[in-house]
C-alpha cells in the first residue's frame, strides 16, 4: 500500500483537451490556494451556484486550505492546468462505506466545453481504483445539466434519484466495454483534431527564416511559399525586414494574426526561447527542425523533455526535433513545410518516419515509384507527436487510403495495438522497424524498453493486422500495391510469362510464401510476329481471373522486340479493372532503368464494383524488379486481408471471475512486496488467487517425515506422485525430481527413500506429495508485466521444446477469440495436441478456456509481475494445473491504462 500523505507523482499526466489542444493534470497542492482563489473569481455565480449549492465571492481560508490539502488516500483531487493558470479541479472523497467516494468538480467558465469534466472523471476513477474504491456517487442539482451529463455519457451504468431537490447519482467505476469505448472515443476525436491542427494549419510562420539560401530557415519558408499554401505565412528573424518577398517579423510575437503551426529552424541555444515565445503567442503547435539533441546524451534528453514540458503547459503540440518536416497535398493546403524543393504527387498515401535519414530514404524511393501521398510527417525524435498520433488523423482523413511507417521506438505500444487494429479493419497499416525497436532507444529517444522475448513485440503487430515489411525497400513494394490495386479476397494467384523459366520462378516463389499458384501453364509467345499478342495476353489474363479460383495475377516478361512493355502494362491494368481484382507486373531483363522496372505505371483506370455503387480510380499498374519482390509484396496483403477477414471482438470477459476479491487479496499481500523487488506468493495463496478466476491448481502437500507424507497420500488418495520442492528440480523427471503413479503406503516410503538418496547428489531438497493426474500432454503457459508492453502472454508445450528450442508464441492482451486460437497452434510442437505419432488429439478447448482466464487475469491486475502454470496437464478430455508460481511487484504506471494520458517522455 502507499504511504499515506506520499505525493503520487505516477497520476501526473499531460492530456489532450477535446479540441486538441494540451494540458497537465496532477494531484492537487496546498500550494495551489492562490491559483484556485484566482480560478474562482472568474466564475459566474451561476457556475458556484451550481457547484456550492449557494453564491459565495469568494472562498475562505479555511476554504482554500480544505480544498487543495488532501491525503491522497481517503482525499484525492486533480487540478488540470495550463501554464499557472487553473482551469479544472475534481475530487472524491471516501464515504463512511470504505469502497464508497463522493465526486465533484468545478470547471472554469472560459473553459466549458473542452472536456475537461470527462477527463477529471476518467483519472479520478482510476486513482479510486487504485485505492480500493469501486463506486462513485455525487450530489448534482438537476439544472446542472453539464455535470449531469458528464456522468451519464461516461459509459458507466449510472442510477439517478431524485431527492429534496437534489439528483443523487451513483455508479461503479470499474472499467467496462461501453467505458472503455468511450474513452478511446473521445481520445481518438482529440488527439485527431490536434493533429489535424498542424497537419492542416490555417498559418504558418518559420522561425529562424533567412535570406541565405543555404540555410535551412531559407529553404523551408521558400519550400512553403511556392508550394502554393493556402494560408498565412509569416517569416520570422530579428535581423531582416523582408523575406521571399514577404515582410519579416522580428518575434513570433509581433505576427499580427493568431499562428496555428510555428517551424522552428534556429540554433539549438535558442530553441527553448523561442518555444516558449510561441506559447505565449497562442501559437497551436511548433515543428522543430533543429536536431543535435541525440547528440548530447542525457543533457540533450532532458532538455528535449524541457521543451515538451513547456509546449504543452502553454497547450502547445510538438513535432520533432530533429524533424525533417510535414507534407500535406490537399489542395485546400498545399503545404510542403519540409526540405523538399518539389512535394510529391498527391495520392492515397500517408507516410510517418521518425530517423531522418530513413524518411529520406522512403521520400526518394517513394518518389521513384511516382507514389502519391496525402501527407508525409516525419516525428524526429519522437519527442510528442507520434505514430500513435498520426494513425489517430489518417483514421478519419479521407485522402488517406493506406498508411506507412517507419518505426525507431515505440513509446506507447498497447495503444498503438489498440489504434492499429481499429485502422486496419478500414485501411492498410505498414509498418517497418528496426531489429532493435523496443529493445534499445536510439540517440535522442526517450522512453521504457521491453523485457519481454523479442518476438513479443512482433507478435503484437501480428495481432493488430499490421502489414509487417522487413526493409524500407519491402515496405514501398507493398505500398505501391495497396493504392494502386483493389485489395485480393483470397490467396490464388495466375502466374503469366513468356518464359517457361522465369513462370516457374514465379510459382516458387509463391510456394515459399504460402500462396497457391494456380493457371501456371500459361507460358505466352511475345517473340512471334504473326500472332496479335497483346489480343492474347488480354485473353488470357481475362479467363484467369474471371475464375472463382483466382484471386491476382502477377505477371512476369522479358523484352520482346514485337510488344512493348507500355503496351502490355495498358492491357494488363484493362483487366484488372475488369474483372476488380489485383494485376502486378515484373519486367526483368531492362538494362537501363525506367517506369516498368519499379514502381506504378502510370495507366490510370476507374474500377467500378459489382453492385456499380464502389468507384476507384486506380494510378496503375504495380511494377517490380523482380517477380519475387512483386510475390513477396502480394502475399504480405494476402496476409493482411485474411486476417481483416476473421478479425473478431475481443474476449468477452470470463464468467466464475472476481476481479474485485483479487484487488483485496493483492492490497493485503502488498506491503511485504520488498521495495522494487518481487514477492513470490506461498503456494496456497497462489492457489486462492487463481481460483477467483475459476483456476483450479491439483493440490500438493510438502511434508517433513514420513507419517506426514503417508497422512497427506491417505488424505488424496493414491495413487500419487512425489516431488521436489524446488524450481529447478520439481520438472526433472530425468534427475530423479519425480516419482509417479505410487499405489500404496509401501511404495511411497521406498520413494521417498530412494527420491533422498537420488538427489542428494546435486544438494538437500524438500519434497511433497500430490495426485496424480490423467496422463496427457504437459504444457507452459507464463504471463509477465513488461515494461514496455505490459502484459505478455505466452504458451508452449512443456520440456525441452521451451527450455532448449524456444518454441514459444506469443501475444499481447486483450485477446480476441482468434488469437487465442492461434496462440495455441502457433509453436511447433503445437502438433502433438492434435494428434500425432500415435497420440490421441486432447481436449483444446479446455486449454482455450484456460488461457483466456490467464489473460483477463494478467491485463486487470498488473501488480502480477509473473503468472506461471507449469506443468498444465492436458488429456483427451481433462486438464489439469499441476503447478503455479505467482510473483507480485510494484509496477510502473502501465503504458496504455484506464485513463487517457500523453506519453510524458
Amino acid at each position: 500500500m502507499p504511504e499515506e500523505n506520499a505525493y503520487p507523482s505516477h497520476w501526473e499526466a499531460d492530456v489532450v483537451l477535446r479540441d486538441g489542444a494540451t494540458a497537465h493534470l496532477r494531484p492537487v497542492l496546498p500550494t495551489d490556494q492562490d491559483a484556485l482563489a484566482a480560478m474562482y473569481s472568474r466564475q459566474s455565480e451561476r457556475t458556484i451556484y451550481l457547484r456550492f449549492f449557494t453564491y459565495k465571492s469568494s472562498l475562505s481560508a479555511k476554504e482554500l486550505a480544505r480544498f487543495t490539502t488532501v491525503d491522497h488516500q481517503d482525499r484525492v483531487a486533480f487540478v488540470i492546468m495550463l501554464g499557472a493558470e487553473m482551469i479544472g479541479i475534481g475530487r472524491f472523497d471516501r464515504t463512511n462505506d470504505p469502497h464508497e467516494a463522493e465526486v465533484a468538480f468545478f470547471i472554469s467558465d472560459a473553459h466549458h466545453g473542452r472536456g475537461i469534466g470527462s477527463i477529471l472523471l476518467e483519472h479520478l476513477a482510476a486513482a479510486g481504483l487504485e485505492r480500493g474504491i469501486t463506486k462513485f456517487s455525487a450530489e448534482v442539482l438537476p439544472e446542472n445539466r453539464k455535470m449531469l451529463n458528464v456522468f451519464s455519457e461516461a459509459g458507466f451504468e449510472v442510477a439517478r434519484v431524485f431527492d429534496d431537490g437534489v439528483v443523487m447519482v451513483n455508479f461503479d467505476i470499474d472499467p467496462t466495454e461501453k467505458s472503455r469505448e468511450v474513452m478511446a472515443s473521445r481520445e481518438h476525436r482529440a488527439e485527431a483534431k490536434s493533429v489535424s491542427s498542424l497537419i492542416a494549419p490555417r498559418s504558418i510562420a518559420v522561425i529562424g527564416a533567412s535570406r541565405d539560401w543555404s540555410q535551412v530557415g531559407h529553404e523551408i519558408l521558400v519550400n512553403v511559399v511556392e508550394g502554393g499554401f493556402a494560408g498565412p505565412v509569416y517569416g520570422i528573424n530579428p535581423e531582416a525586414f523582408e523575406l521571399a518577398g514577404m515582410k519579416a517579423y522580428p518575434s513570433i510575437g509581433q505576427v499580427p494574426e493568431p499562428v496555428d503551426l510555428a517551424i522552428i529552424t534556429v540554433p539549438i541555444s535558442e530553441v527553448a526561447g523561442v518555444v516558449e515565445e510561441c506559447g505565449r503567442a497562442g501559437v497551436r503547435g511548433v515543428c522543430i527542425v533543429t536536431g543535435g539533441y541525440a547528440d548530447d546524451g542525457a543533457r540533450g534528453r532532458t532538455r528535449q523533455q524541457s521543451l515538451v514540458r513547456t509546449a504543452r503547459s502553454y497547450g502547445m503540440r510538438v513535432i520533432g526535433p530533429a524533424s525533417l518536416g510535414l507534407i500535406n497535398t490537399d489542395p485546400a493546403v498545399s503545404l510542403n513545410a519540409s526540405l523538399s524543393p518539389s512535394p510529391p504527387t498527391p495520392g492515397g498515401l500517408g507516410l510517418f518516419s521518425q530517423s531522418a535519414a530513413i524518411g529520406v530514404l522512403l521520400y526518394t524511393s517513394a518518389r521513384r515509384r511516382d507514389l502519391g501521398f496525402s501527407t508525409i510527417l516525419s516525428g524526429g525524435n519522437r519527442a510528442d507527436v507520434s505514430g500513435n498520433d498520426m494513425m489517430q488523423y489518417w483514421e478519419d482523413d479521407g485522402r488517406t487510403t493506406a498508411c506507412c511507417m517507419y518505426l525507431e521506438s515505440i513509446g506507447n505500444p498497447r495503444k498503438f495495438s489498440r489504434i492499429a487494429r481499429r485502422l486496419a479493419r478500414t485501411k492498410p497499416v505498414i509498418v517497418a522497424k528496426s531489429d532493435v525497436t523496443g529493445v534499445q532507444l536510439p540517440p535522442g529517444h526517450t522512453g521504457r524498453t521491453s523485457s519481454a522475448p523479442p518476438e513479443a513485440l512482433n507478435a503484437m503487430f501480428r495481432q493488430s493486422g499490421v502489414i509487417r515489411a522487413e526493409t524500407s525497400e519491402h515496405l514501398m513494394d507493398i505500398a505501391q500495391l495497396v493504392v494502386s490495386q483493389p485489395l485480393p479476397r483470397g490467396r490464388r494467384v495466375a502466374v503469366f510469362s513468356n518464359a517457361f523459366a522465369l513462370g516457374r520462378v514465379i510459382s516458387d516463389a509463391c510456394a515459399s510464401y504460402g500462396v497457391e499458384a494456380t493457371h501456371t501453364e500459361h507460358v505466352l509467345d511475345t517473340a512471334s510476329p504473326d500472332i496479335d499478342i497483346l489480343d492474347m495476353i488480354r485473353d488470357s489474363v481475362l479467363t484467369a481471373l474471371r475464375s472463382s479460383d483466382v484471386d491476382a495475377a502477377v505477371a512476369s516478361f522479358l523484352p520482346s522486340p514485337f510488344v512493348g512493355q507500355d503496351e502490355i502494362t495498358e492491357v494488363l491494368a484493362d483487366c484488372g479493372v475488369e474483372t476488380g481484382k489485383p494485376v502486378l507486373a515484373a519486367y526483368t531483363g531492362v538494362v537501363e532503368p525506367t517506369d516498368y522496372q519499379r514502381g506504378i505505371c502510370p495507366c490510370p483506370r476507374t474500377w467500378t464494383g459489382a453492385d456499380g455503387e464502389e468507384s476507384l480510380t486506380y494510378p496503375g499498374v504495380p511494377c517490380y524488379e523482380s517477380p519475387g519482390a512483386a510475390i513477396g509484396a502480394l502475399a504480405a496483403v494476402m496476409d493482411y486481408m485474411a486476417w481483416r477477414a476473421q478479425e473478431g471482438v475481443f474476449v468477452a470477459e470470463i464468467e466464475g471471475t472476481n476481479a474485485k476479491e483479487v484487488d483485496r487479496q493483492i492490497q493485503r499481500l502488498s506491503p511485504r512486496i520488498p521495495g522494487e523487488g518481487l514477492l513470490e506468493l506461498s503456494p496456497s495463496d497462489a492457489a486462492d488467487m487463481l481460483s477467483e478466476y475459476g483456476i483450479s491448481v491439483l493440490e500438493s502437500v510438502p511434508f517433513e517425515t514420513k507419517e506426514k507424507a503417508v497422512e497427506a497420500a491417505d488424505r488424496l488418495g493414491y495413487p500419487v506422485a512425489l516431488k521436489a520442492i524446488d524450481p529447478t528440480m520439481r520438472h526433472r523427471i530425468d534427475l530423479g525430481g519425480v516419482r509417479l503413479g505410487i499405489e500404496d503406503q509401501e511404495t511411497l516410503l521406498r520413494d521417498i527413500d530412494l527420491m533422498h538418496r537420488t538427489l542428494a547428489t546435486y544438494g538437500d531438497f524438500d519434497l511433497e506429495v500430490q495426485s496424480m493426474a490423467p496422463t496427457g500432454q504437459n504444457c507452459v503457459i507464463r504471463a509477465m508485466e513488461d515494461p514496455l508492453l505490459g502484459p505478455v502472454l505466452s504458451f508452449g508445450i512443456a520440456g525441452d521444446t521451451v527450455n532448449l528450442l524456444d518454441d514459444w508464441a506469443h501475444r499481447v492482451p486483450p485477446l480476441t477469440q482468434r488469437d487465442v486460437e492461434k496462440l495455441v497452434r502457433s509453436p511447433k510442437a503445437a502438433r502433438k495436441l492434435f494428434g500425432y505419432d500415435g497420440l490421441p488429439p486432447v481436449a483444446v478447448e479446455l486449454l482455450e478456456d484456460l488461457i483466456r482466464r490467464v489473460a483477463e487475469l494478467k491485463d486487470r491486475h498488473p501488480e502480477i509481475a509473473l503468472l506461471e502454470l507449469n506443468p498444465v496437464m492436458i488429456s483427451e478430455n481433462a486438464l489439469t494445473v499441476l503447478d503455479c508460481t505467482v510473483e507480485l511487484g510494484n509496477p510502473e504506471q502501465r503504458t496504455d491504462s484506464a485513463r487517457r494520458t500523453m506519453s510524458r517522455s
